[in-house]
């Protein structure tokens, strides 16, 4: 059996600046070459976090980091210097949720992409031009030639998004990391995005962890979805178990309150309650104060993680099929 490009084993992030901060609790998953994993969950939940860990981004120095994470047979929690700077776009790269803020606002989108080609490949300043201006293209931007030449300010936001997604691919990433790419997006724009993103993934044979809060774009772009909680993964399955058939009360609740025209005149739904403080988890589920179907059991004991074929479960009174909403 082929082994998985990611393998992400109880990983356990704690940020110690001020006040300390539980920000993922033993997560667990692996991921195949090509396949996309969608990561949905409220905020705070930990979906960037994980990503950011994935990339080694979080502050050495008030960050405690613990489990173990291999992305293409690099260990990456072990990585330093040079090594971290090579897997960093070489092996696994990223797409930040506000390109604005990606970009440095005093070179050109041109002069950036040049710089990571250069410093990856060692290519002389024409070849990285040419790798540059094609990605561009690639990335479906019209008049390429002129936006390698502009600055960032420049662009429309639909356009430093695909830029922002052209300077990701431009070392051929193994690994592409989304977050939440498409939220500071009009809706026309999400959408093109969002086909982009699956059309480059198909055309490269790259894995891909896509961070959404939206589960109609987890459904159109991933292969599996993994709901997180307050820093747990509690549920985890194929796209199409998760959405018809969810067995975690937390995953039925954000299926519940989705709109769509078919709900149109009826009461809109919501998970009551707010995800707990990360600095003062509860002692057992970290869900039970929000959940009618909780126990003592709920409230004193963390529900054990269990996989059953291609789902995963943390839930000590799972939602029955018969149950689930249509």
């Amino acid at each position: 059996m082929k082994s998985p490009l990611v393998c992400v084993k109880d990983l356990t992030v704690q940020f110690t600046g001020n006040r300390k901060a539980k920000a993922l609790n033993e997560v667990s998953f692996d991921l195949a070459q090509g396949e996309v994993l969608g990561l949905l969950g409220e905020s705070g939940s930990g979906k960037s976090v994980t990503l950011r860990t994935l990339l080694r981004l979080h502050p050495e120095r008030t960050t405690q980091v613990g489990g173990s994470i291999a992305v293409a047979g690099h260990d990456v929690l072990s990585l330093k210097g040079g090594a971290l700077d090579q897997y960093r776009g070489g092996v696994a790269s990223m797409v930040f949720q506000e390109p604005g803020l990606a970009f440095d606002p005093v070179y050109t989108i041109g002069q950036q992409m040049v710089e990571a080609i250069q410093a990856h490949d060692g290519v002389d300043t024409q070849t990285a031009q040419h790798q540059a201006l094609h990605m561009l293209e690639r990335v479906q931007i019209p008049q390429a030639r002129r936006r390698f030449d502009a600055y960032p300010h420049e662009l429309s936001g639909g356009m430093r998004q695909r830029a922002m997604i052209a300077l990701a691919l431009l070392c051929r990433p193994q690994l592409l990391l989304a977050d939440e790419p498409t939220t500071a997006l009009d809706a026309t724009v999400q959408i093109q995005i969002l086909l982009l993103l699956r059309e480059l993934q198909k055309e490269t044979g790259m894995s891909v962890i896509f961070v959404t809060h939206d589960i109609g774009a987890a459904v159109e772009v991933a292969d599996r979805i993994a709901v997180m909680y307050a820093g747990r993964i509690v549920e985890m399955g194929d796209v199409a178990q998760v959405v018809r058939q969810p067995m975690h009360p937390y995953t039925q609740g954000l299926l519940a309150s989705t709109v769509s025209a078919e709900d149109k005149g009826k009461p809109l739904l919501a998970v009551p309650g707010s995800p707990p403080d990360l600095s003062n988890l509860p002692q057992g589920c970290s869900f039970a104060a929000r959940c009618a179907q909780a126990t003592h059991q709920c409230q004193t004991e963390v529900p054990l993680t269990v996989t059953t074929g291609v789902c995963t479960l943390a839930c000590w009174h799972p939602v029955a099929v018969s149950q689930v909403a249509r």
